[in-house]
């Protein structure tokens, strides 16, 4: 499984990634978390606010940081 955190580095793109990251730990998960922070990446990925989280490819959270049970939601934990 990929996720990929999109934002330029600002506080709410940090803490999305740390949740992300300790919901993984909690659950022994090896997904690989990717930073995407070019800024004509993230436009040509379809994203215009951050943070944004995707999973596969597929875009599933835009504009806002997501809680720990909406993560283990998505990635089915």
């Amino acid at each position: 499984m990929k996720i990929e955190v999109f934002g330029t580095g600002c506080t709410k793109c940090i803490t999305t990634k740390t949740i992300i990251k300790e919901v993984l730990e909690r659950h022994n998960s090896n997904a690989e978390i990717i930073e995407v922070k070019e800024i004509d990446e993230i436009i040509a990925r379809g994203v215009f606010m951050t943070p944004a989280v995707a999973i596969d490819g597929e875009l599933k959270i835009s504009g806002r940081v997501p809680t720990d049970s909406e993560i283990e939601q998505l990635l089915k934990l």
